[in-house]
């Protein structure tokens, strides 16, 4: 806040500073990055970044004008490496944070890193749909679909390969409590002899080419046979 404050009334907290007050990334670096909108040098203790920011680019946390997540993560293109990018925006994933709209900042410095934000909402029986059309068009073997196996519905099992593939959507997937639950649950099903493959939106329409690959890696049998 002292920083802000004493690079001028229109100052905001922003770049590594940002990430880590919203808690996607920790910095060890001893000087503040702000932003501000006029030309202003930067100080010992203060690294002084030039922009306009749009109202809706600027939020308020724990009482500290801040850039918002999006545009934090916008301006963290700018100065990460793209591995040091990844995991920030991961963990902006998991805590939930807005994404921002790559469109509109389209051919700005670093914004090809960034890659898309998480899955769209998608039902249930939307994913399965293009995951049977996955295998079809891979020639991997059919599965069973959502069959009962000991009280539970596995989205799809190969029984003859003990076998199963799971659907990750992250909306239904993404909370504490699935979390839990899809371990606690796949630690009993390799217990039981069976092998769980979890599938999500990402790697089926961005990696499918590995995703079938890997599947006919563990499907070996199925597929001579098939």
């Amino acid at each position: 806040m002292a920083a802000v404050l004493a690079t001028g009334p229109a100052a905001v907290l922003s770049h590594r500073s940002a990430a880590a007050l919203w808690g996607m990334r920790p910095t060890a670096r001893t000087r503040i990055e702000v932003t501000v909108p006029a030309k202003r040098r930067s100080a010992n203790d203060i690294q002084v970044h030039h922009a306009r920011l749009a109202p809706e680019e600027v939020a308020v946390r724990e009482g500290i004008p801040v850039t918002t997540p999006e545009r934090t993560l916008i301006d963290l293109a700018a100065v990460l490496r793209p591995d040091q990018l990844e995991k920030a925006v991961n963990e902006a994933e998991i805590l939930r944070l807005p994404y921002p709209d790559l469109s509109r900042y389209s051919g700005r410095r670093g914004v090809s890193a960034l890659r898309s934000p998480a899955e769209p909402a998608r039902t249930r029986s939307e994913l399965e749909a293009d995951f049977r059309a996955f295998l079809v068009a891979h020639d991997l073997p059919t599965p069973l679909v959502n069959v009962c196996m000991n009280t539970k519905e596995p989205d799809f099992r190969w029984p003859q390969h003990k076998l199963i593939a799971e659907l990750d959507g992250f909306g239904t997937h993404g909370t504490r409590q699935a979390f839990e639950s899809d371990r606690e649950r796949d630690r009993r099903l390799l217990v039981a002899g069976w092998r769980v493959v979890r599938v999500t939106y990402r790697q089926l329409h961005e990696r499918p080419e590995e995703l079938a690959a890997d599947l006919a890696g563990l499907l070996p049998k199925l597929s001579a046979s098939a």
